[in-house]
């Protein structure tokens, strides 16, 4: 009986001391409160238009491709050039016709003033009773003649300008030119290889332009949203990432799926909007790069006070 009094005893002692440790021991403060933003999307860092790709106007085989992978070029500067001598060929065919034309006017430019001067003479001859009528009549038919020759050949010179003209142009043609400023991202253009316009793209151009921001915003969202409004742009790389000022240019108009999000019942389900935000320094940032846009200035939620 004593054994089990004093085991009895022992325990209570125990109890009565774990309970008084653990309403000594201090329990944590109240949580840091979080600040909070008017919504949160995903989105990806892209440029006005996007990505650019081109191919060949013209079908021929690849003499030249001047520039490579990684390259910048200039508005203007060459980027694949096709065999010319096809194109050089008709250049100097119509050139030809040209000068053929231009000389069968100078001709008739020549013989008509005179024609047209002899049918006169023939003409006043017979009216002053000293003259042929026929070889009046012969004379003034030859100056129409002559004159609707140099008409015809005046059209033949327009003509053959024209064609003069068509031919240069489609000799510069098998250039292909950079259209503006760009980095060259990818080329897929050999020496020696027959392409044509249905060919697919040769060359993948990153335009010279300001990186905005592609954000899928939640339907439930839209309305709070406003251009002009404050945006923080944050690296979809985990915490620590770098963050930017941005702002919203607008807002689109049409719902869509939502292509960002990884999980693939949110996606199936969710209807975004597209918005589109600016930064508000320039920056260089690579396209494609997912990120995480909060949209307002971020407010912290008033602290609880802990009950006594």
């Amino acid at each position: 009986m004593f054994d089990r009094l004093a085991c009895l005893t022992v325990s209570l002692l125990w109890l009565l001391t774990a309970c008084s440790k653990s309403t000594d021991t201090p329990t944590s403060g109240p949580a840091k409160p979080v600040a909070t933003y008017a919504a949160v999307a995903r989105g990806k860092i892209d440029i006005e238009g996007g990505l650019l790709t081109l191919s060949m106007p013209r079908e021929g085989t690849i003499a030249r491709v001047a520039v490579h992978e990684g390259d910048r070029v200039k508005q203007g500067q060459l980027l694949a050039a096709l065999d010319t001598e096809p194109a050089t060929l008709a250049v100097d065919g119509a050139q030809a016709q040209l000068e053929q034309a231009q000389a069968q006017l100078k001709l008739l430019d020549i013989q008509q003033p005179v024609a047209k001067q002899r049918a006169q003479r023939l003409t006043a001859a017979v009216a002053a009773g000293a003259g042929d009528g026929q070889s009046a009549d012969d004379a003034r038919e030859a100056s129409a003649q002559l004159e609707a020759g140099r008409v015809a050949a005046d059209a033949a010179v327009r003509m053959a300008s024209q064609k003069l003209a068509e031919a240069r142009y489609e000799l510069k043609q098998r250039n292909l030119l950079a259209p503006f400023d760009a980095d060259v991202v990818q080329v897929s253009a050999q020496p020696g290889a027959s392409v044509s316009p249905s060919s697919g793209p040769l060359f993948t151009l990153l335009p010279e332009k300001p990186r905005i921001v592609r954000a899928e915003l939640n339907e439930s969202f839209v309305g709070v949203i406003q251009p002009g409004m404050h945006a923080d742009v944050v690296a979809d790389s985990g915490p620590g990432a770098v963050q930017w000022s941005a702002h919203v240019l607008r807002i689109g108009q049409v719902y869509g799926p939502a292509t960002l999000e990884n999980d693939p019942q949110i996606r199936a389900n969710a209807r975004t909007v597209e918005c589109v935000l600016a930064f508000d320094q320039p920056q260089d940032l690579r396209i494609g790069q997912r990120v995480i846009v909060r949209f307002g200035t971020p407010k912290a939620p008033a602290a609880v006070t802990p009950k006594d």
